[in-house]
């Protein structure tokens, strides 16, 4: 998938077939949009193409406000995101910055602007409570009859549900809100995971006899945090079981190295080997969370600490058997 910040690139396709969104976890109702998408593109011959928005258009008016409480909570970095639109065949991804010049940006000249003369849209592709534009002015029936005049199709998708439920982005946000790991993999199509470069943090772990796995999340406020049995891919052929700190780490000096910044931080139950004690520096790795143990804690000395880190590797020993038991059990 080709990226482009922005539609002012030689590089960009001509013509397109497109869908507009957040698309913050590329949940399975987003899957369903995609795959609509890449056969619309193929049946016309153009490139599929996704614009996304970055940051978040609720972060931007949160912060305009100056009310950080009105910024969603986010479930994905945007390294996630575009992994995941890769993933799902989109041939190209434009990301807009989302700012004032955008925020006041009429319908009718988004509409020209952006979808004709910057990306070629031979077809567009929104959900159901689609709006764009300055003060979200512009919805599906102007966007249709501004198909219908400068010759672009646009068609709408209706909800996406499961079991009953409306899968989108803020059913999302409050499985993991819940810790319900479970309800949000069902959501997602896969276990909610988190990927990024390994860094370097403080060394406290290795000081208590618990090194881990640094990834940084590029945002303040995800969706999930807490201590969670997990599993870490990227290190080897093999899935490596382990136990992480998704948060704020309350127990540390908010001045550490990473700057009170929320880290998502990983003790692996069985260290590869082949490593080294120093191997994982600057390695992706995808970080899957799949049960939440508790919220995260404050001890009162690193005692404490030690002792409750003890208690959560055991705890994630004890998911890993029972879930290696009843997928026994399943195949028998």
């Amino acid at each position: 998938m080709r990226i482009f910040r922005g539609f002012h690139h030689p590089g960009i396709a001509p013509a397109c077939a497109l869908t507009i969104g957040n698309f913050d976890g590329v949940h399975r109702g987003h899957q369903a949009m995609l795959a609509l998408l890449n056969s619309e593109a193929r049946h016309r011959g153009v490139p599929s193409c996704v614009m996304t928005f970055e940051p978040h258009p609720r972060d931007y008016f949160a912060a305009l406000a100056r009310k950080p409480e009105l910024a969603p909570a986010r479930i994905a970095t945007l390294r996630d995101k575009l992994t995941e639109l890769a993933s799902c065949g989109v041939d190209q991804c434009v990301v807009l910055p989302f700012d004032a010049r955008l925020s006041a940006q009429v319908p009718q000249a988004f509409i020209d602007d952006v979808l004709v003369k910057g990306l070629g849209a031979k077809y567009v592709l929104v959900g159901d409570d689609f709006r764009f534009g300055a003060k979200r002015a512009g919805d599906y029936a102007m966007l249709d009859a501004a198909g219908a005049a400068r010759g672009f199709d646009v068609a709408r998708m209706n909800s996406y549900e499961v079991r009953g439920l409306r899968v989108s982005s803020s059913a999302v946000r409050d499985a993991l809100t819940r810790g319900d790991m479970t309800a949000a993999a069902a959501l997602l199509g896969r276990p909610y995971s988190i990927s990024g470069h390994v860094v370097h943090g403080r060394k406290l772990g290795r000081e208590l006899g618990f090194k881990t796995l640094n990834l940084r999340f590029s945002h303040w406020k995800p969706a999930a945090s807490g201590i969670f049995a997990v599993q870490v891919a990227g290190l080897g052929e093999q899935l490596v079981p382990g136990v992480a700190n998704l948060g704020i780490r309350p127990s540390i000096d908010p001045g550490d190295v990473n700057g009170g910044r929320v880290l998502l931080e990983t003790h692996c139950l069985e260290w590869p080997d082949e490593l080294g004690p120093e191997g994982a520096y600057g390695k992706i790795i995808r970080v899957d969370l799949l049960h939440k143990l508790h919220d995260e804690l404050k001890y009162d000395s690193l005692e404490a600490l030690t002792q409750g880190i003890r208690k959560d590797c055991d705890d994630a020993r004890t998911f890993f058997a029972s879930t290696r038991r009843q997928t026994t059990r399943d195949r028998i």
